[in-house]
């Protein structure tokens, strides 16, 4: 649930020439884009073009670790993260151009490679699901075990996905939307240099606005929440705020709101307005939540959780269940695990993976062991079933551009309330390797289809993969720490709600059903009973595009209304936008978009810090 991937972790034109052998292209030089061959491919590389250097891999994984740390922040936000492909390609792409140096296409993959991997860390190392829900249940996890386990399970998703290269991008020529997109993308920026340069400076000052916006806004905090019920005491707008319908601005929320699209912003919406002006009133009126609003313990807010955690659940599990030919088609494995053959030789060996298979699986035992005092023997489970959940999520991301990570999860945390009733931590824990294999295979996957299209080796960006997981790593963890540290989870400004979600599913499947609060268990009912029909509605073909999205509903209820009421600010702002100057949306929308996310993520680490030291506001 915390990572789809626009690639949202919920995602060429122009004159061509001969492209250089010399491989050194010069930016702004139009390489040459072919038709797509036997192969698939969309480019023919020079000989001795070069891919794996130094400086692709080390822009990349320092732009990569930037979009990661700002994914920690609006991943505790709204509870889903977004990819970085496209981000790490052009901004690789404009550091070198701005240093007015040479770059091929094949190493503006490589950039794109290794900052994908370390962009996705936020997710595959569980710092917005299940490491916070552990947390929330009072376990300490230092930093030097928390990075041990991050680098280990997230290894674990890019060798689990190595054999099902041939199958799914040779083979079955699954489309996997980011990763083609991500190569059209590295190809236009070399027939417009221009252009891509002009994408770099609008993330760049949407980064710098919203980045001096929420420093602002530490100091003086009305400048993001006017208190407007307080200067206009009226008393319906006193009532709508003690709901949380108050006036809020954050550039990040703002600024998913162009990515995620009308349906998922307005089921946003919808399950805003029912959770928090229907449901949540209810329950405090009949006396089933009788505390303070946004109380966890007995207040709506605790009470909403459940039929929110419901309605993900069984709209994922229910999804699930109707692949199940997309999970058949998953476990055609190739007849030889041979994960290359592409005619130079730079396939990536089996003994690379096999062995890095074992060591990940061996470091990941040890340290559940170590650290969560799980058996061996449950860790080796856990990993099997975790390897067949990412070939479902590779043929998912492969489809329809979406990895389920919270779909996956959920069936691993539900197997082991059965493999280990009562035992929390073992619980959340094997759903966070399921979750780390699922994010890192779906991410792999997509930079080899890129990686495909462009005609480069396999076996580079392998390791591309693996420098950016242990840069990723390395950036994550110490600003996760940062943000735990200034911010409660679960709080206004980290309501953590895909975190909530594992934290209630690992507590439910543990204390059981009478741990739920009064009425708890019919909304769970009734929201199971929606959730299980949204999927089969959607497959009626002339109202499927009617049919609201029930993790967007679901997240709704577990954070403040007014956070998705922003985003819908953000989608009415882009709506505006698109019909004034739809070439404009077509060329900026991306680039604003992340920048607005990226400036408030990364000043949100300051203001994180400003906390710790008691810097407080000013008014």
């Amino acid at each position: 649930m915390n990572s789809t991937h626009t690639n949202i972790h919920l995602e060429s034109s122009g004159d061509t020439s001969p492209t250089s052998t010399s491989g050194d292209l010069h930016a702004g030089t139009s390489p040459e884009r072919n038709a797509p061959n036997d192969h698939g491919r969309i480019y023919s590389p020079g000989p001795d073009e070069k891919q794996l250097t130094p400086r692709a891999i080390v822009i990349g994984s320092l732009v990569g670790s930037i979009v990661a740390c700002t994914n920690i922040y609006i991943g505790l936000k709204i509870g889903w993260t977004f990819g970085a492909s496209i981000v790490s390609a052009v901004l690789g792409f404009a550091i070198f151009s701005a240093l007015r140096q040479n770059l091929s296409v094949l190493e503006t993959n490589i950039t794109q490679t290794a900052g994908s991997a370390a962009g996705s860390m936020a997710s595959a190392a569980g710092l917005v699901a299940a490491i916070p829900a552990m947390e929330m249940l009072g376990y300490q996890i230092s930093t030097g075990s928390l990075m041990l386990w991050s680098l280990a399970v997230a290894f674990l998703g890019v060798f689990f996905s190595v054999p099902l290269r041939r199958q799914v991008v040779e083979i079955d020529k699954l489309r996997f939307p980011t990763g083609t997109a991500t190569a059209e993308t590295i190809l236009a920026m070399f027939s417009a240099a221009g252009e891509a340069l002009a994408k770099a400076k609008v993330l760049i000052w949407a980064g710098v606005i919203a980045g001096l916006f929420t420093l602002t806004s530490h100091f003086i905090p009305q400048l993001e929440s006017p208190p407007v019920h307080k200067w206009l005491d009226i008393g319906a707008l006193t009532l709508a705020a003690t709901w949380s319908f108050k006036f809020y601005f954050g550039p990040s929320l703002f600024g998913a709101g162009f990515l995620i699209g009308p349906r998922v912003t307005l089921s946003l919406v919808l399950g805003a307005v029912l959770a928090w002006g229907v449901f949540g009133p209810l329950a405090q009126s009949q006396g089933w939540a009788p505390g303070a609003v946004m109380a966890y313990s007995d207040g709506a807010r605790g009470w909403l959780l459940w039929p929110g955690v419901a309605l993900m659940v069984s709209e994922a599990l229910t999804s699930l269940v109707m692949s199940w030919p997309t999970f058949m088609r998953a476990l055609r494995l190739p007849k030889s695990l041979d994960s290359g053959a592409t005619g130079d030789g730079q396939h990536i060996p089996n003994s690379w993976w096999i062995g890095g298979l074992i060591a990940g699986s061996s470091l990941t035992a040890v340290i559940a062991a170590w650290i969560f005092d799980i058996p061996v023997w449950m860790t080796a489970i856990a990993i099997a079933l975790s390897a067949v959940l990412s070939i479902v999520a590779v043929r998912s991301v492969g489809e329809t551009d979406i990895n389920p990570v919270g779909g996956m999860g959920k069936v691993t945390q539900l197997a082991y309330g059965g493999l280990a009733p009562g035992q929390m931590s073992t619980n959340l824990m094997a759903a966070a390797i399921t979750g780390a294999g699922a994010s890192q295979a779906g991410d792999m996957m997509q930079d080899l289809k890129t990686g495909h299209l462009l005609g480069a080796s396999p076996r580079n960006q392998f390791i591309a993969q693996l420098f950016g997981i242990g840069a990723g790593v390395l950036f994550v963890v110490p600003v996760y720490n940062i943000f735990t540290a200034g911010y409660e989870l679960g709080g206004d400004k980290l309501p953590a709600p895909a975190a909530m979600a594992w934290k209630a599913m690992a507590e439910l499947l543990a204390k059981g059903i009478d741990a739920l609060p009064p009425q708890a268990i019919s909304a769970v009912v009734l929201a199971s009973i929606v959730g299980i029909a949204i999927p089969l509605l959607r497959k009626i073909e002339r109202i499927k595009d009617w049919i609201p999205s029930g993790l967007a509903m679901g997240i709704a209820f577990i954070i403040p209304a007014y956070y998705s009421f922003v985003m819908f600010y953000g989608m009415v702002a882009w709506f505006i936008w698109k019909r004034r100057n739809p070439t404009a949306v077509e060329k900026f929308n991306f680039a604003l978009a992340s920048g607005l996310v990226a400036g408030e993520g990364l000043m949100g680490i300051v203001n994180a810090v400003l906390t710790i030291l008691g810097v407080e506001s000013i008014t």
